[in-house]
């Protein structure tokens, strides 16, 4: 029965118990006083370094990189999903300040480059063999549902409004669009980052290629389903 109380939910473990694990990767003070992190509970009692190398263990070969023109709040949920999909690495191009609040405290497992311009990015592709891929709802753009991403990539989010810039598009091999089926032209940059990073994973990670091109191009298969106009 609901009594009007407010459900508080605890985050985290308190004090571990005696005796405490000999393990170099558990940091003292959280055993001693409790873990609150926002970590999966694997990690709990970890040290930060410790984590970093255990991600660094099976990180995906596939970043995320962001146009950062604007004070946009996006960047930080990006961030966030970024390390929850085990994105090899985040790359903030433009201004190198960025509200971090979204992430919540997840950057700091994370793996942080900063490029002035997108040509630095696309120098830093180039020198590291990484394709960049950008997603955005502009004409021409290839429906990502039916794309095959290279294992090695970097997918380039614009900001909430503008997009991603004319320097943007020009230095990425691939522009991919999400294919949308109701009444609005776009979508909130972190969701978009989101299923695109999740169809990396779904084809790289699970082995599931893109579907089949005539669901996503208004054919009979699936009524409705047009390109993305500008």
């Amino acid at each position: 029965m609901d009594d009007g109380t407010a459900d508080e939910r605890v985050i985290g473990v308190g004090p571990h118990p005696r005796p405490w694990p000999e393990d170099d990767r558990y940091d003292p003070e959280l055993l001693e006083h409790g873990d609150r992190r926002n970590v999966a509970d694997r990690f709990r009692y970890w040290r930060r370094e410790a984590i970093v190398a255990e991600l660094d263990r099976s990180r995906h070969a596939f970043h995320v990189a962001i146009e950062n023109v604007e004070d946009d709040r996006n960047i930080g949920s990006i961030v966030r999903t970024a390390n929850a999909l085990g994105a090899g690495a985040f790359h903030i191009v433009g201004r190198r300040r960025w509200n971090r609040r979204g992430a919540m405290v997840t950057d700091r497992y994370q793996h942080e480059h900063h490029h002035a311009d997108m040509a630095a990015l696309a120098a830093w592709a180039r020198e590291h063999g990484y394709a960049l891929l950008a997603i955005d709802n502009v004409t021409g753009a290839e429906p990502l549902e039916a794309a095959r991403l290279p294992e090695r990539c970097v997918l380039v989010l614009g900001q909430e409004g503008p997009g991603l810039s004319a320097d943007a598009l020009a230095v990425c091999e691939r522009v991919l669009a999400i294919t949308q089926y109701g009444s609005t032209r776009s979508m909130n940059v972190a969701a978009a980052g989101a299923i695109g990073m999740h169809a990396w994973v779904l084809e790289h990670a699970w082995g599931r290629g893109p579907i089949r091109q005539g669901a996503v191009s208004g054919s009979p298969e699936r009524p409705g389903a047009d390109r993305p106009v500008p």
